[in-house]
């Protein structure tokens, strides 16, 4: 699958999109944002893909708005309005498709490709990589809900703090404060993240989808409520063949394979 601004590669269950404009550090323009949408719909349809892996080309993850084209002043307001727009919907995308999505930071995340990573089921990153929110120190705003979705990951004093300074975090720190949940040496890092992914790609398809749905509303979803999402759940997995595959393989002592039936 070819796309203008994203590379897509899809093996043993993990669709990778990359970012694929080194020269800009991977900047966002609506082309990247259109094909970041374009590559998960793919993810989201094949049913061979158990995980999508977010992560970029070159040194940078994302190193967010490309002020260049920002500058240039082309955009008339509705156009800027597009944009913010299509910035969102990625942002809500990576959190709604059914598949886990992991953001791996290979270096810069920067505004929206901070953005991207936090609306990502997981962030694995590189104990060099860097990331910040670095909106506000110039004269804008966040975006892609992070005003709701950092605060349920760090902490609203946290929160606060990464948003109104604009603090540069590496990956240690990152999974210090729950921003992330690996933080790997530079020379393991694509083999941590690939090990990481096959972890998860590992499990049962239905059940996977299952937890990412319960879990993104969660903070909003009452106790009741979420006794009764789950008991329709674990409903839901008995009438799978994976079900009667998981009882098997832990009776025979063995790894089960699923097969997302």
């Amino acid at each position: 699958m070819k796309f203008e601004c994203v590379l897509y590669h899809a093996k043993k269950g993990i669709a990778e999109i990359r970012l694929n404009r080194p020269d800009r550090l991977n900047a966002v323009t609506e082309q990247l944002y259109d094909d970041v949408l374009g590559a998960l719909d793919v993810a989201e349809h094949d049913s061979a893909i158990r995980v999508i892996v977010l992560t970029g080309e070159g040194r940078a993850f994302c190193a967010g708005a490309d002020l260049k084209e920002h500058a240039a002043g082309e955009r008339s307001d509705f156009q800027k309005r597009l944009y913010l727009i299509k910035a969102n919907d990625v942002c809500e995308r990576l959190r709604k498709v059914s598949k886990p999505v992991i953001a791996a930071v290979n270096g810069y995340a920067v505004g929206a490709g901070a953005e991207m990573a936090v609306s990502s089921d997981f962030i694995v990153m590189k104990e060099s990589a860097k990331m910040w929110f670095p909106e506000i120190s110039i004269g804008t705003f966040v975006g892609g809900g992070i005003s709701h979705v950092l605060p349920q990951l760090v902490g609203i004093t946290k929160a606060r703090e990464l948003i109104m300074t604009g603090r540069h975090i590496a990956g240690p720190e990152a999974v210090a404060m729950n921003l992330a949940v690996r933080s790997i040496s530079d020379d393991q890092f694509e083999q941590g993240v690939e090990e990481f992914a096959a972890e998860i790609a590992a499990k049962a398809p239905l059940s996977l989808r299952l937890a990412k749905q319960s879990l993104n509303t969660a903070c909003s979803t009452p106790y009741e409520a979420a006794l009764a999402i789950e008991l329709e759940g674990i409903r839901a997995c008995m009438a799978t063949k994976d079900w009667q595959e998981g009882i098997d393989a832990f009776t025979e002592k063995r790894a089960p394979v699923f097969k997302g039936e």
